[in-house]
């Protein structure tokens, strides 16, 4: 149960980390 919170935070703060560089891509480009 432990290694499957810590690999849904690890997927969470993954998704978290793409956001933000779509984020960041796309204030560039504007």
């Amino acid at each position: 149960m432990l290694f499957y919170k810590d690999l849904l935070f690890s997927l969470i703060c993954i998704l978290l980390l793409i956001i933000c560089v779509l984020v960041g891509v796309a204030f560039l480009t504007l």
